[in-house]
């Protein structure tokens, strides 16, 4: 049973994949790159650089307990929220990915992959604080929201709402759930000589016991595979540093000058260097997209700024922490070449693995591959169940829902469709552009529940909102009030 040399992809008619292709070109090089790296300098701007400015209270409040719900039970917390939101971010991107990007674009990619983290993390605060602004209540008592929420009660625009809900569902749910298990999938027939279809049935099944058990199960099993996986990333990549003290000032100096184009083989391309670091930060980080609010409307906070800091924490710790591990992995690698014509993907972190710390390189990589990627899994799955839950509550709908991504994820195992991956990055940067707008439609909301958040940490407060401390008409928000009332301001 082999259906790795299944062609799929020629059953798709050549004028789809040419909207596709004319799409993807218009949308990510002459559009949306710019409009996320002006929007990140506008939030930044505005908020007067929240992401550094309380850079230090991202850190308090991550630690705070959960909330209690009307059942008594504890909701999800702040770092659970985290968590589900980092499951989705970091995947097979922060691996193959960031490899991709300097051999393309040279070391100097890895700066503008910062740059564009520090931008997009004011961008994410902005997100996450409108999600949990306006969340709602989900039939198990907890929370749930997302773009697709606010653009409805923020914006007054249900039809907007609805465009995004299935553009997320389509893209996240599906489609990146198959790149995920199919990377899964190679890895383990790499390594092993697994066949996929039998990778493909297992990570159907633990798929299913996770989505089944609802979003308690999904911020558990997240909260414990994302730390778990990455203090064994960076534990491997500082083994790599003090093994190579020498070449690190130099690294680092390659990264620089290969950043304004002062690197004699990518000084004619600095334009393409600075599109790849940040195309590829963009991917990894999803600062913007419209995807990690739906996890951050989960937590169960006395206030939206909360988790509105921990959403622009994410960011730090997938490109500055993850991201920056692949890197520094891969620039002291002795045999590292650059060129479309050299090796690219996690071929190139695998040979970097292999070089530093031998053959036990493969098992590492093999094991990273499929804590990144199944964790990315259950995140995506969230983001899709987010905005059914906003579509529909016929529970016939969400049990086929979760079959159809069982199935998806079996799918993306063993077979290949390029075209279906190219739809759903184009499906992403349509999914941007509606939320880029709906923020920037919503900036005074988040200037004002900013301010209400700020004007209580200076008065000693643990902050607690309420729509009545702001002047934006909120009369469509049905969650702070009614969950909040009988709470009172309490000391630090």
């Amino acid at each position: 049973m082999n259906f790795n040399h299944v062609n799929f992809d020629a059953l798709i008619p050549e004028w789809f994949k040419t909207i596709v292709s004319t799409g993807n070109a218009l949308i990510w090089t002459q559009f949306l790159i710019g409009l996320l790296l002006l929007a990140g300098l506008f939030f930044s701007l505005s908020s007067r650089f929240v992401q550094l400015r309380w850079l230090p209270e991202m850190f308090r409040v991550i630690g705070e307990k959960p909330e209690t719900l009307e059942d008594g039970k504890k909701g999800i917390s702040s770092f659970q929220a985290f968590a589900i939101s980092a499951a989705s971010r970091v995947g097979t991107g922060n691996i193959a990915g960031v490899a991709t990007a300097i051999v393309l674009g040279g070391p100097g990619a890895v700066f503008w992959m910062w740059v564009i983290a520090f931008f997009g993390a004011a961008s994410a605060f902005f997100e996450a604080t409108l999600a949990q602004v306006y969340k709602v209540k989900d039939a198990d008592g907890g929370f749930r929201g997302g773009p697709a929420y606010y653009m409805e009660q923020g914006l007054g625009q249900k039809w907007l709402g609805t465009t995004f809900a299935v553009l997320i569902t389509i893209t996240f749910a599906f489609v990146f759930n198959m790149v995920q298990s199919n990377t899964i999938a190679e890895s383990f027939n790499t390594q092993y000589n697994t066949p996929a279809w039998v990778t493909g049935l297992i990570l159907a099944v633990i798929t299913a016991v996770v989505i089944f058990g609802g979003v308690r199960w999904i911020a558990n099993v997240s909260s414990a595979i994302v730390p778990v996986m990455a203090i064994f990333y960076i534990l491997i990549v500082f083994f790599v540093l003090v093994t190579h003290i020498g070449a690190i000032i130099p690294m680092i100096i390659s990264i620089f000058k290969g950043a304004f184009g002062l690197e004699p083989a990518f000084g004619g391309a600095l334009g393409f260097t600075i599109m790849q670091g940040i195309k590829r930060g963009l991917f990894s980080n999803e600062a913007g997209m419209g995807s990690a609010p739906n996890a951050a409307a989960t937590a169960a906070v006395t206030h939206p700024v909360k988790q509105g800091l921990i959403q622009s924490l994410g960011v730090f710790f997938d490109t500055m922490l993850v991201c920056t591990a692949t890197a520094i992995m891969i620039l002291l690698y002795s045999g590292l070449e650059f060129g479309d014509k050299a090796p690219q993907g996690v071929a190139v972190t695998q040979a970097a693995l292999n070089s530093h710390i031998g053959s036990f390189g493969g098992v590492f990589l093999t094991i990273a591959v499929f804590l990144f990627a199944y964790s990315s899994v259950i995140g995506n799955y969230y983001y899709g169940q987010s905005n059914i839950e906003y579509l529909t509550t016929n529970k016939s709908v969400m049990l086929i829902f979760r079959l159809l991504v069982v199935v998806m994820v079996f799918l993306g195992a063993v077979v290949k469709v390029q075209t279906v991956w190219d739809t759903a990055d184009l499906f992403m940067g349509l999914m941007a552009i509606l939320n880029i707008t709906a923020i920037i439609g919503l900036a005074h909301v988040i200037f004002e529940v900013t301010k209400d958040y700020s004007a209580q940490r200076k008065r000693g407060l643990n902050p607690v909102f309420r729509k009545s401390n702001i002047s934006t008409d909120l009369s469509r928000v049905e969650t702070w009030d009614e969950e909040f009332q009988s709470t009172t301001y309490q000391k630090k």
